[in-house]
C-alpha cells in the first residue's frame, strides 16, 4: 500500500495507542498438563494485573479456574514463579495477597490448604504416596528492622496443612521432582554469593516410608557447574540441564551398581542452549514422549528451535514450526504444547501433533492484530564492538502503511538494553515495539555480552563488568546503525528497565552518544542496592561488579547517582512504589540530582506497582508519557 501522507520520523500518526497496547496484550506464562487437560496463567490487565488459572478440557473451550479475587502468584525469590500445580483434575495454587496455598477438587471451591503466615511456597509437585506436596518454602522473619533473610527450604505441606521441612541448610533450593514410583527426590540447590545461573547442584535421597528423606548423594554440579531442569523420565531415568561443556546441554545419570552412583552421559552434545537462567520457578524446555523419546527446545545464535531426540539416537531431529522463540514446552501423549512467538506471531499456547505437524493454536496473547502494514519485521544483526567482541541485536526499522517520513530524513531510534542483566533479547511480535515503530522511531533490541543464548563465555563476558561491557554493546549498536544509514545519530535514545536501566543510566552519564534516556524502576546506586536487595540478589553483584573487598570504591566509580555532574541528558523515570527489588529510592535520588542541576527530567510515580508493572492504566500512562516525553525534547510537538 502506497503511503497517503508524510510527517517527520517519530511524529507518525498510528493506529496502535497506549490503550491497544495495554488491552492487546496478556502474558501468558506456566504451561502445565493434566492428562488431556491444558492449563496456563493468563494475566488480566484489566483487573489490576492480577493473574488466573486457565484451564481447556481437551477439545473444549478454555475457562478459568481461579475466579476473582483469586490472584495466582507468588514470591518466592520476589521473580515467583511455578505458583500452582496439577494432579488428576486436583488444583494446589499460591495466591499473591496472602501468600497461603488453596486446593481445588473437581467442581468444588477453592478451600485454603495452609495456615495465615509469613511463609511463600513455589515449584509444587504431587506426592500421592504422602497424601501432600512437596514444595519450596520461603519463610520470612517479621518485621523487627532486623533485615533477617528468609529461610528456604524443601518442605511437604500435607493435605491436612500440616508442614514438615525436608531439606534444609541451604540458601536456597528449586524444582524438587519425584520419580514415577515416589520412592526418590531429586531437587536443585545453591549458596551464596552464586546465582543459580553460575553454579548449583544437582541431589537425590530415597523417599522412606515415613515421608523423610534417606542420605542425599550429589550427581552433579558444583561453583563452576549450572544445572537446570531436573526431570525423571517415565522409566525413572533422572535427566537434566548442565553447561558443563560452557553450553548447557541435555545429560542422564546412568546409575550404577546398587542404583546410588552412576555415569553422567551428554545426550546430544552442541553449542546451543536447552536451558535458560532460573529466575523465575517451573521453567521447561524438554519432556518425554512416547518410546522413551525427547521432545526439545534449544537456542541458536538467540533463535529457539523445536527437535526430537529419540531413544539411543546422539542426533536431534528438527520439527517444524513458524516460531523463533519458545519460552515453554510440556509434552503430552503425541503432542507437544507450547508457548511462543515469532516477529510475526504474538505470544501464543500451540498444540503441535507428534506425528502429523498439525498446529492448534490454543490461546493467543493478543486476540487481533493490527494489520501488517503496521508491523515492523526485524533484522537480525551482529556487530563489533569494544576489545574485539561481537554483539547480537535484532534491528526493527520504521513501519506504517499510511505514512512516509519525507526525503532525506533518518529516524530516531530507541536502543533497548534488556533486564536481568543474564536475560535475553526475544523477536517475538510485541505491540509495545510496534508502538514506537508504528511512529517512526526505529528500535534496536540488544543482547549484549552477558545475555543468556550464546553459551556460558558470552554470558560471563559481564562478569565484573556490568555498567560497562553491555553500555559499550548498545554504543556499538547504535553507532552501527548510524553508520548504515539507519538512524540520525542526533536522535538516538536508551531505554531499560531494572538492570537495563543501569545500562541506560550508565550510557547517558559516561557517554555522549545518546541524548535522551528512559529508566524503568533501573539501578542507579549500586551500594543502595546492596543495602536495599531482596535475598536472592543480595550478592549478584559479586559477579557483576566486584568482591565485597574491592566492592565500596568500585561501587563509586561506576553508580551513575555518584556522577551526576556528568550527566546532560534529559531523562524520563518511571517507578512502582511497591518495587522491593530496586526501592524507588533510587529512582527519587538519581531525579533529586538532575532536579538540582536544572536538567530536564520527568518521574512518573506508580502505586500498587512492584518491579515490573502490570496494570492496563499504568501500561496506559507509562507509553503517553514517555511518547510526549520524546517528541518534546526533539521538537516533534510543541
Amino acid at each position: 500500500m502506497t503511503p497517503t501522507s508524510t510527517a517527520p520520523f517519530g511524529a507518525w500518526p498510528s493506529p496502535i495507542s497506549a490503550e491497544i497496547v495495554a488491552a492487546g496484550a496478556t502474558p501468558l506464562s506456566s504451561l502445565v498438563l493434566d492428562g488431556t487437560d491444558i492449563y496456563w496463567l493468563a494475566g488480566r490487565a484489566a483487573e489490576a494485573g492480577r493473574t488466573t488459572l486457565m484451564r481447556r478440557p481437551g477439545p473444549a473451550a478454555a475457562a478459568e479456574v481461579t475466579p476473582l479475587p483469586f490472584n495466582v502468584r507468588n514470591r518466592v525469590h520476589e521473580y515467583g514463579g511455578g505458583a500452582y500445580a496439577v494432579a488428576d483434575g486436583v488444583v494446589v495454587f499460591s495466591h499473591h495477597a496472602d501468600n497461603r496455598l488453596y486446593r481445588i477438587v473437581p467442581d468444588g471451591a477453592a478451600e485454603a490448604l495452609t495456615a495465615p503466615g509469613r511463609q511463600r511456597f513455589a515449584d509444587f509437585v504431587f506426592d500421592h504416596t504422602h497424601a501432600r506436596l512437596i514444595a519450596v518454602r520461603e519463610q520470612h522473619p517479621e518485621d523487627d528492622g532486623s533485615h533477617a533473610q528468609p529461610a528456604n527450604t524443601i518442605c511437604a505441606v500435607r493435605f491436612d496443612g500440616g508442614e514438615r521441612v525436608l531439606v534444609m541448610g541451604n540458601d536456597f533450593y528449586s524444582s524438587p521432582r519425584l520419580s514415577p514410583d515416589g520412592r526418590r527426590l531429586a531437587w536443585l540447590s545453591w549458596d551464596h554469593p552464586r546465582m543459580p545461573w553460575q553454579g548449583t547442584e544437582l541431589w537425590v535421597a530415597d523417599v522412606e516410608a515415613d515421608g523423610t528423606l534417606g542420605t542425599p548423594w550429589r550427581v552433579a554440579g558444583g561453583p563452576q557447574e549450572s544445572i537446570c531442569q531436573p526431570e525423571w523420565s517415565p522409566q525413572g531415568v533422572l535427566h537434566f540441564v548442565s553447561d558443563r561443556s560452557g553450553w548447557w546441554n541435555l545429560y542422564c545419570l546412568r546409575e550404577g551398581a546398587g542404583g546410588i552412583s552412576g555415569a553422567v552421559e551428554a545426550l546430544c552434545p552442541m553449542a546451543a542452549e536447552f536451558a535458560t537462567p532460573h529466575w523465575t520457578f517451573g521453567n521447561s524446555l524438554y519432556g518425554f514422549g512416547a518410546g522413551g523419546e525427547i521432545v526439545c527446545s534449544y537456542i541458536e545464535q538467540g533463535v529457539s528451535k523445536l527437535a526430537r531426540l529419540r531413544a539411543g539416537s546422539t542426533l536431534l531431529e528438527p520439527i517444524a514450526t513458524p516460531y523463533q522463540e519458545i519460552r515453554e514446552l510440556r509434552v503430552g501423549e503425541g503432542c507437544v504444547v507450547v508457548l511462543a512467538g515469532s516477529p510475526i506471531i504474538a505470544s501464543e499456547i500451540a498444540r503441535i501433533d507428534l506425528a502429523t505437524g498439525e498446529r492448534e493454536v490454543l490461546e493467543r496473547s493478543i486476540a487481533a492484530l493490527p494489520a501488517p502494514g503496521y508491523l515492523s519485521v526485524p533484522a537480525s544483526i551482529s556487530y563489533p564492538s569494544a576489545n574485539g567482541r561481537t554483539a547480537h541485536a535484532f534491528f526493527y526499522p520504521p513501519a506504517n502503511q499510511d505514512v512516509s517520513a519525507p526525503p532525506g530524513g533518518k529516524p530516531p531510534v530507541v536502543v533497548i538494553s534488556h533486564g536481568g542483566p543474564t536475560g535475553m533479547a526475544a523477536s517475538t511480535l510485541n505491540l509495545k515495539t510496534q508502538f514506537w515503530t508504528s511512529r517512526g522511531f526505529g528500535v534496536l533490541d540488544v543482547n549484549y555480552g552477558g545475555s543468556t543464548g550464546f553459551g556460558r563465555d558470552f554470558r560471563d563476558a559481564l562478569k565484573g563488568q556490568w555498567g560497562i561491557v553491555d553500555v559499550e554493546d548498545c554504543i556499538a549498536g547504535a553507532r552501527h546503525l548510524v553508520a548504515q544509514g539507519l538512524a540520525d545519530g542526533e536522535r538516538l535514545i536508551i531505554r531499560g528497565s531494572s538492570a537495563g536501566g543501569l545500562t541506560t543510566l550508565c550510557a547517558l552519564t559516561f557517554h555522549d552518544v545518546f541524548k535522551l534516556g528512559a529508566s524503568y524502576y533501573g539501578v542507579s546506586d549500586l551500594k543502595g542496592l546492596d543495602d536495599d536487595s531482596h535475598k536472592f540478589e543480595s550478592h549478584y553483584n559479586e559477579y557483576l561488579i566486584a568482591s565485597k573487598a574491592q566492592a565500596e570504591a568500585v561501587y563509586a566509580e561506576r553508580s551513575p547517582i555518584n556522577h551526576t555532574d556528568r550527566l546532560s541528558r534529559p531523562m524520563i523515570f518511571f517507578q512502582g512504589l511497591d518495587d522491593k527489588v530496586v526501592p524507588p529510592q533510587q529512582s527519587e535520588a538519581m531525579v533529586n540530582a538532575l532536579r538540582t542541576r536544572g536538567i530536564p527530567v520527568t518521574y512518573v510515580e506508580l502505586e500498587g506497582e512492584g518491579h515490573g508493572f502490570r496494570k492496563a492504566d499504568t501500561i496506559v500512562r507509562t507509553l503517553q508519557a514517555e511518547l510526549d516525553f520524546y517528541q518534546r525534547m526533539f521538537g516533534l510537538r510543541e
